[in-house]
Formats: structure tokens, sequence, C-alpha cells
């Protein structure tokens, strides 16, 4: 048995707005006796879209029409329709993130990708999708290695450490392609960024509005931002400005990096000499590529080629942000989707203890979700147990049930999602002591954390499983 998924990925990053479909293929790996165990065995981008500037109306607020109208044509070159996309992601990149109404914009976009999608944005989450798009992920996994991706956009680099397949650390600095604006014909300088000014001036280069420059003039400044990437991901160590270019956080650099791949719309002057003018896109761009590729970046570690450069981030938001939940789960209802759920998720000192600690525990963190004293939904992840007893099954259940008292007097259903594969006997539990009176939804084999947000698609694969998407929402 396969079935397919069809996932819209849709970036809005500083520079460049995109979109890609892609299909999930679906398929049963266990054996005809056992549990079904369903898993995305395959991802395939069918269409990508043509690449947009995104638009940016005189007041430094994203031009939604434009970015509808886009995606709508987009929508009709591919030849598909709104409804038929059952999953993806809508991301905000980069200094868009920070733009006034990126919040407007999310929601703007998200009656335009289906149901289901649903709009993420803020740095680590960037990174991250950013490096699976890239393959980086695949690579240290396939070499058994550790490897940085630096996604360089037009106004940040975003940078997600693996080992061996695993995500180890993110971080993101303020260096990006359009950080200077060059005009193409007159070749002078129509912008620069507020931390790229302040770092001239500190460095004593001459850089201002309406300055006439070469590519020459330019290099004393990209050599700056390029130690810095190097500082970055240990090359060098940390100089006076390395604090300063961090977005918000850095790697923390506990183990030797051997392997490095680029992304991004800089990328590809990186792995392509630019052949034609420098300033063709207004921006410092191809210089800045130009440079990384004479770096120690690329000569003190191994570089990869990635599999996608400006497309990566839109490619991982396409297939990466799906997962499919356990087969051994409870749902009493079918109001799906469900978008939005912000995670409150338990320290395993709270699971440790009797059900009155962990309905105590339950009940003080529920507080962190009140606004205006008043509790908006919330979904409370465990860890569970492996090969969980009788008595710790009613043990979480009771003190779940405890717990979420104040939730449950909501309209709402009552979500619970554990690590461990024990949602089926756990939900049905609840449902007894709720009177089956409340519904239920308990889910398993999907990892959330504190900070994460959870959308809950439409059952598949005849009801046994539902498709998730975990992000993690930041907006500056």
């Amino acid at each position: 048995m396969e079935e397919q998924l069809l996932s819209v990925g849709i970036d809005m990053g500083t520079s460049t707005t995109q979109l890609v479909l892609s299909k999930l293929h679906i398929q049963n790996m266990a054996s005809s006796f056992s549990v079904p165990r369903l898993v995305i065995t395959d991802k395939e981008v069918v269409y990508r879209s043509d690449i947009c500037f995104t638009p940016v109306l005189e007041d430094n607020r994203i031009d939604m029409l434009k970015i509808q109208s886009f995606i709508q044509e987009q929508y009709e070159k591919a030849g598909i329709c709104k409804d038929d996309i059952q999953t993806g992601a809508v991301i905000i990149t980069g200094e868009t993130a920070r733009k006034e109404n990126a919040n407007e914009a999310v929601l703007s976009l998200s009656g335009f990708a289906g149901d289901f999608v649903v709009a993420t944005a803020g740095p680590d989450l960037e990174s991250i999708i950013a490096a699976k798009g890239a393959g980086a992920h695949t690579y240290s996994k396939e070499h058994s290695t550790s490897i940085v991706n630096i996604d360089i956009g037009g106004g940040t680099s975003n940078l997600a450490l693996f080992d061996d397949g695993d995500l180890l650390d993110t971080g993101c600095l303020d260096i990006g392609g359009r950080l200077i604006k060059v005009d193409q014909s007159t070749h002078e300088i129509t912008y620069i960024a507020p931390k790229i000014k302040q770092l001239a001036e500190r460095r004593g280069f001459r850089l201002t509005i309406g300055q006439r420059v070469t590519p020459d003039d330019l290099q004393p400044i990209i050599g700056e931002m390029v130690k810095l990437l190097e500082e970055s991901v240990g090359i060098r160590p940390p100089g006076d400005f390395y604090d300063t270019i961090v977005t918000n956080k850095g790697l923390k650099l506990d183990l030797p990096i051997p392997c490095i791949s680029f992304s991004g719309g800089v990328a590809d002057y990186i792995y392509h000499e630019a052949t034609g003018d420098v300033f063709e896109f207004g921006d410092i761009g191809i210089l800045l590529g130009r440079a990384i590729a004479a770096s120690s970046l690329t000569q003190q570690l191994t570089v990869a080629r990635s599999t996608e450069t400006i497309r990566a981030t839109v490619v991982g938001a396409g297939s990466h942000t799906t997962e499919i939940s356990g087969s051994t789960i409870t749902y009493t209802d079918e109001s799906f989707p469900i978008k939005n759920i912000p995670i409150l998720k338990l320290a395993a000192a709270d699971e440790s203890g009797s059900s009155e600690q962990l309905a105590k525990a339950i009940a003080d963190k529920l507080e962190w979700f009140k606004l205006n004293s008043d509790l908006q939904r919330v979904a409370i992840a465990i860890e569970g147990k492996k090969n969980a007893s009788f008595q710790e099954v009613q043990k979480y259940a009771q003190g779940l049930h405890k717990g979420m008292s104040e939730l449950l007097e909501r309209e709402y259903p009552l979500i619970v999602i554990v690590h461990y594969d024990l949602a089926k006997v756990l939900g049905q539990t609840l449902y007894r002591l709720l009177d089956y009176k409340k519904d239920v939804i308990c889910i398993d084999s999907v990892q959330v954390d504190n900070g994460d947000y959870i959308d809950i698609g439409k059952p598949i694969a005849d009801g046994k499983v539902l498709p998730v998407v975990i992000k993690t929402l930041v907006f500056h």
C-alpha cells in the first residue's frame, strides 16, 4: 500500500520568494501481522516555481497582493488548485521576518496554501530546513562525519551543524548579499545595513550612500564579512565584532568541523565563477560568493556540494517539514486539521514522580500559556516509557487528567503527544476517565519541545496515522 501527499513549501526571503511542490510517498514498512508502521519513503520535487524578488512597499511592509498573485500564477503553471495540497509550510525568512507585517503576511498566505499550511519563521528553524534541503544532514549520515551548512541569503547566514545525521546546533549571523546595495548602472551605493555600516566605521573604511564604488573598493568590507563567517565555524578565534554580527546565537563549536556546504542565493557564486557584471543584481552577493570561494572556508574544510543552493530552504519546507504519527494512536473525533497548537513539554523530573506531582507540574506550567489570564489551547507532550506497565499508564492518565482540569473546561479536545508507543492505551484510558464526554487526541512517535507548535492533519492510510507538522514560530 502506498499513498502520496502533495506538499507545498513557500519561502519569502530577504531578496526572493519562491515555492516548490513535492510528493511525499507513504508506505507501511511493517509485516502484515504486526502493528502498522507508516513512514515517508520518498520525497520528490514535482514543481519548482520561478523566483521572484520579494516585493516590499515603501513603508517597509511586505506587498501581500503581489505575493498572492505570484503564488496563484505558479499554481496555475503547475496545473494544481490549492485544494489538492495536503501539507507543507510557509516560511518567512531572513530580514523579511523582521518586517512590520510578517505575522499578517503569514495569515494572508495560509488560506492560499491549502487547509494545512502554516507560516513559520525564525532563524533556528530556517537553518535546519535549509540544511536539510541542501542535503547536509544526508551527507553527514552517509559519510559518518560532522558538517556545517551555511545558507547565505540576502540578509542572513544560517548555520546548521549535523553529526552522523543528527542535528547538533544552529546559529545565525547578519551577513548576506543584499546588506550593501549598489545601483547597477551608476555603481553608486544605495543602501548599507546598520551593522555593516558599524563594522566599516570600526575598521576605518569609507562607505557612504551615494558613493561610486568598484569591486576593489568593496573588497575590504567583504573581507571582514568573510572573516566573521570563518569565526562562526571555528577556523579563526572570534574577533571584536563577532557578538555584534550574531543574529540570535552562534554555534557552540564543541567539536571540530571537518566539512562544510553552502546554500542560499550567494552559494551559486561560491560554486560557479560568475561571468558578466558583478553588480547585475544590484548588490554584493556575487562578490561575497567569490570572496568565500577564495577563503579558508573552502581551503581548510572539505566542501560538500549542496544538492540545492538558492532553493534549499523552499525544498526543505516542502519536503522535510511533515512527519507521520505512530499508528498506535487514539482520536475520538475527526475535527482535523488542527493548527498552531503550542506545546507544553514536561521535564523528565515531572514525569518520574507520582501522578500528584505530574498533575502539579502540568497545572503550574499551564500558567505560561495564559494570555490576559485566559488559557489558550495547548498540547501536553511527555516522553512516556518504553513498554510501560498498566500501573504506569494509569499514573500518566490520572496525572494528565488532574493537571489539565483547567483545559478540560474549554470546548476543545484534549491533545497529548507521547514520544514512545503508548498513545492508544493512554488515549483510551484518558477517554474513559473523561466519561467519554470529551474528545481526546493522543498521538505518539513524534518528538516535540517547548517553543514548538504543531499542526495535525486529516487522517491518512485508512485512518491509521495522522500527518503532523512541527514548527518553531519566532517573529522578531
